[in-house]
């Protein structure tokens, strides 16, 4: 099985190959440039350099959401383009859930944190046990004091991922009554490597959609659409 991977739900902007558990490439750039001046040119060069024929890939995971809601249109676009040129499925992938699948294995509490502003993150509580990933909490969209109680009253250790960590770090050693510890920089943000895997895992499973099908997960409205209900309703009133 190979599964080609995109994400650029974040800051990052991430391309991978997997095939059979086998990581064949990754591009990653964490970097000031947007990602729709990225994602295309660093694509083309993850097939170049391992002279990748797309008609070999079985399907395409995108990260699907939540996370920016540009760079979740820019990746979902990208993927649906070439699910139907190539006539590939899609696989989405929660973002949240791929943050997670960083740490696969983890003996601790796995807490993804993505920055969703207005002292929110876009978050989740997982687990690993016997070769699975769990989710304790699924991915969700709260204030950063609720997600830090949930945490609490697991009553055991927490390791931190994202973007959403050194926004809410402060915040998290002042309130946290549990042993915590930050995930070092080679696995705290996203990877299409951890995409490509899970992706993996969702495919065989029979987790796939057509590229028609395929959508984004934004978990909460636009800060555009939020400002437009808001209006709307001022003028009801």
């Amino acid at each position: 099985m190979k599964i080609l991977a995109l994400d650029s739900s974040g800051l990052v902007a991430s391309v991978a190959v997997v095939e059979d558990d086998n990581l064949l490439g990754e591009y990653t750039i964490n970097y000031k440039k947007t990602h729709s001046q990225t994602l295309l040119p660093m694509l083309d060069e993850v097939v170049r350099m391992i002279e990748l024929d797309l008609d070999s890939v079985d399907a395409i995971a995108v990260s699907a959401g939540p996370g920016s809601f540009t760079g979740l249109r820019i990746g979902s676009a990208t993927a649906k383009g070439l699910g139907l040129a190539l006539n590939k499925p899609i696989v989405s992938v929660p973002t949240v859930d791929a943050l997670a699948y960083n740490l696969w294995g983890s003996p601790e509490l796995v807490c993804p944190l993505m920055d969703a502003r207005r002292q929110q993150a876009y978050t989740g509580l997982y687990t690993f046990s016997q070769g699975e990933m769990r989710t304790e909490l699924a991915e969700c969209a709260v204030g950063i004091d609720e997600i830090t109680e949930k945490i609490n009253g697991f009553g055991r250790k927490c390791v931190f991922l994202g973007d959403g960590v050194p926004v809410f770090a402060d915040y998290l050693k002042e309130n946290l009554t549990v042993p915590y510890a930050f995930a070092p920089a080679h696995c705290n943000k996203q990877r299409a490597a951890s995409v490509a895997a899970l992706g993996e895992v969702l495919y065989a499973g029979g987790r796939f959609e057509t590229a028609a099908d395929h959508k984004p997960e934004y978990l909460r409205l636009s800060q555009a659409e939020r400002e437009r209900r808001e209006k709307e309703r001022d003028f009801r009133i």
